[in-house]
């Protein structure tokens, strides 16, 4: 197919760095064959030499372009309530990037602006106080509040008044008297989207004519001609239409893709004149604009609000400026209290976001590299990695480290001379106590979380356990196994001896639990009613009143015989030694740790040094080890992948090892279509972080959908778990846990559910839906071929064209980029 390949342009080039992508770039780049030539593009680099000594080593010739000239200069500014500043002051109208030197150069009625509003609220004794009680602003790039306390009025130029970030009217306003339309606003949550639209909306803005106006309307109709009326009652169509005609609209993730592309066409051919947009929008979409707009300079990255990078500054602000339509771009920063210019100016023109790999074997990737090159040319290829390459260079600065290191434990070892013998000794003695006990208590915590998490799995309905701690301490009923209920564990739902029902999930029990007796759970038990509750109680407190109940039985195991027989020994060695009867033990001890905690770095900095040249192959030969224990290696000297090694090389999925033993163990085998999608989608889908997935209290947890699929997934996480204990052993980090919160949807959608009711029912939005089911068709697909003719097969099929229904059938089968893990909700 390939054969008469000459060139391959890798656009983003820095999506290297992305962990669910990066490894495919690379893998192609290495892969590709000599005579393929490379193009590989990006506007936020600033590696790009050490990127191209790495392609001219694994590729060959290799030439590095980079050039500093904007096709379309950019100005930068500063909103500050209804008047527009530059950021940069005396900024010539022909500059085409902004000033290196920020600090010299940033916009002195910014600084004066930012200073004025310091003394005022300062001055301001009914403002609430910060943590230190002075009111400083917390956060450079400005956060939305000062200190925590939120700013109203307006600024009217000179004096003390407060300060205002722009309404969202303000800027549309300003940007539309100023020539700057169309622009793009990036907000940086989907509900931020959504809800600047309706308020421009509310506001009764219109900026399109009438015949734009009709021009929208037929892209609109053409985009979306295959949904049906209920279809489109279900999405709000009429809303979105309604803002789109106006020319306004929203665009991130979790929008219908067809809605995207409307707006998208719509927008490139000048008819939208504003988009409110996530930062995915930046990736990939041809979408320029002569004006972006950053409400904000914070960002949620997936764990908590951060302010965003030099390097997504540029990204975000790269849209400014039609190539061919505009003479110059124009990015626009709204005025946030506790906003710095001066470090607003410096994230606008530092070019410092250097390109980090990303890249990681898997097992599916080394079966498929063992399969075609053998397992030792396959090793050979992954040393040439990015990711090995940058390793290699670091070597330099670990040196250093060692050698100053070096210098300063000689420096404590005098400190520490004792008198009455060898002290750094009796200090080793100290640290080796330490470090056996801490090891001791962490395998310990770790078999009994593995242990508990086992005896939580076979709870059934009506046993007795005890609880060992917490305000639900002591002996409780199990009314609900809540098996399957929670990514961390069952959520078991229980009766404590004073009647009240609470939820409990792994964390409640630190040690296995061991059912000591049982009472018979009525079957048309209510929680909620309140006899039903105390003639539970009066069972369950009887069936106690009979069993043994000694908490002895159930205290958690000590550590091994071997381990306390050692402490023994060493705590016996440090009480003779002759060091620790001197006065000064302490401050002598002082010295001597701060000298044992360098050495320990230096042996961890040197034991990198020393396998520097085969980073990525130690990690290619544990997962070749997981592999040979499972069968999908023949692991006898020739290091042939087995038929069941061929089978996994068709499944491309981040639980890919997983999956193929779950074909191995027959799971999927007497499943119907729903149910598989079901089972699978737990495999493909990955919750939001953020506020989609804390889940309000009203929304009960997600479950698997019947019984046969229950069962599925309790036998899927057995498997799961014997994978986890394998790659523990050899020191491999653990896959992540299968996620259900998509199972239901999936089983809705594959059963012919409508897209009202499945929406409604997931509290997904429509984008992610989408989404999810087309990987969920996409991983049934790959199901399907790597099996093999047999009923799972034809299940596979069935389910794939059960799913490619309704939105999901007529939407272009292009790739959504987006990674809608990273937006906020």
């Amino acid at each position: 197919t390939l054969a008469g390949l000459g060139y391959v342009v890798m656009d983003e080039v820095h999506y290297l760095a992305d962990r669910f992508r990066g490894a495919v770039w690379e893998e192609v780049i290495i892969g590709l064959a000599e005579s393929v030539q490379v193009v590989a593009l990006s506007a936020t680099v600033s590696n790009a030499e050490e990127f191209g000594e790495w392609l001219a080593e694994v590729r060959g010739e290799m030439a590095v372009v980079v050039s500093e000239r904007r096709p379309v200069p950019l100005f930068q500014h500063v909103l500050v309530g209804r008047k527009l500043y530059d950021l940069f002051a005396d900024v010539a109208p022909t500059a085409v990037e902004a000033p290196s030197s920020a600090k010299a150069d940033v916009n002195p009625a910014l600084v004066r602006i930012a200073r004025d509003e310091t003394r005022q609220v300062r001055d301001d004794s009914r403002r609430p106080r910060g943590r230190s009680g002075k009111g400083k602003r917390r956060v450079s790039y400005g956060s939305g509040s000062y200190g925590g306390a939120a700013h109203t009025g307006r600024y009217t130029g000179s004096g003390l008044r407060p300060l205002v970030t722009p309404t969202r009217l303000d800027l549309v306003e300003a940007l539309d008297r100023d020539g700057l339309l169309p622009a793009i606003v990036f907000i940086f949550s989907r509900v931020g989207c959504d809800a600047a639209v309706r308020q421009l909306l509310g506001s009764g803005i219109r900026l399109t004519s009438r015949s734009e106006q009709d021009e929208i309307a037929e892209i609109a109709q053409r985009h979306t001609a295959g949904l049906t009326d209920p279809d489109r009652r279900a999405l709000n169509f009429d809303y979105f239409l309604s803002a789109l005609v106006r020319g306004v609209a929203a665009h991130h993730a979790g929008m219908l893709p067809a809605f995207k592309e409307c707006v998208e066409e719509a927008f490139v051919r000048g008819l939208i004149k504003v988009v409110f947009a996530t930062e995915t929008l930046a990736l990939g979409i041809n979408m320029p604009a002569r004006s972006v707009v950053l409400e904000k300079l914070v960002k949620y990255n997936g764990e908590t609000h951060a302010d965003i990078t030099p390097g997504e500054y540029t990204q975000l602000t790269g849209r400014a400026g039609r190539r061919g339509i505009d003479i110059e771009g124009h990015a626009v920063v709204l005025w946030q209290p506790g906003l710095e210019p001066r470090a607003v100016a410096g994230l606008a023109s530092r070019r410092t976001y250097p390109l980090k790999s990303s890249f990681a074997p898997t097992y599916n990737m080394a079966v498929n590299l063992i399969g075609a090159v053998g397992r030792q040319r396959a090793r050979s290829l992954l040393e040439q990695s990015f990711a090995q390459f940058q390793t290699d260079r670091s070597v330099v600065g670990m040196a250093r480290s060692v050698s100053r290191n070096t210098v300063a434990i000689e420096e404590l070892a005098k400190k520490a001379v004792c008198d009455r013998g060898d002290f750094g000794e009796y200090a080793r003695l100290r640290d080796e106590i330490s470090s056996v006990e801490a090891l001791a208590a962490r395998e310990r915590k770790a078999d009994r979380r593995a242990e508990a998490l086992e005896s939580l799995l076979i709870l059934k309905p009506g046993d007795i356990i005890r609880v060992p701690s917490g305000k639900s301490s002591g002996w409780v009923a199990v009314i609900d196994p809540g098996k399957g209920s929670d990514r961390d564990g069952p959520r078991l739902q229980v009766m404590t001896e004073d009647r009240h029902v609470r939820r409990l999930g792994l964390v409640d029990f630190p040690a296995p639990v061991m059912a000591a007796g049982r009472v018979k759970i009525p079957k048309h038990f209510n929680v909620r009613d309140p006899s039903s509750r105390r003639n539970l109680n009066a069972a369950f407190r009887s069936k106690l009143a009979t069993l043994d109940l000694d908490p002895q039985r159930y205290r958690q195991r000590a550590m091994d015989a071997e381990t306390a027989a050692r402490i023994d020994d060493l705590r016996d060695r440090l009480l003779h030694h002759p060091c620790h009867g001197c006065p000064d033990r302490e401050t002598h001890a002082r010295w001597a740790e701060q000298a044992i905690q360098l050495e320990r770095d230096n042996a961890r900095t040197q034991q990198r040094v020393a396998s520097r040249t085969n980073t990525i192959a130690r990690h290619f030969d544990k997962i070749c080890l997981v592999l040979e224990s499972f069968g999908y290696l023949s692991g006898d000297g020739d290091d042939e992948v087995t038929g069941d090694g061929r089978m996994l090389a068709r499944i491309y999925n981040e639980l890919d090892l997983v999956t193929a033993e779950c074909i191995r163990a027959g799971l999927f085998d007497d499943l119907s279509a729903p149910q598989l999608t079901a089972v699978l989608a737990s495999l493909v889908y990955e919750s939001r972080h953020g506020a989609q997935s804390q889940r309000d209290n009203s929304h009960r947890p997600p479950r698997m959908p019947d019984a046969a699929s229950e069962q599925a997934m309790v036998a899927l996480r057995w498997i799961f778990r014997e994978v986890s204990l394998v790659e523990r052993d050899v020191r491999l980090d653990r896959s992540r846990d299968p996620d259900i919160g998509f199972s239901e949807a999936a089983f809705g959608w594959t059963s012919g559910r409508p897209l009202g009711t499945v929406l409604s029912e997931s509290q997904l939005t429509a984008g992610d839906f989408v989404r999810w089911v087309r990987q969920v068709i996409d991983f049934a697909d790959q199901i399907a071929n790597a099996v093999g003719p047999g009923p799972v097969q034809r299940t596979a099929r069935e389910a794939v064209q059960s799913m490619r229904r309704g939105v999901v059938a007529f939407i272009p089968d292009t790739e959504d980029e987006e990674d809608a893990v990273h937006e906020e909700g």
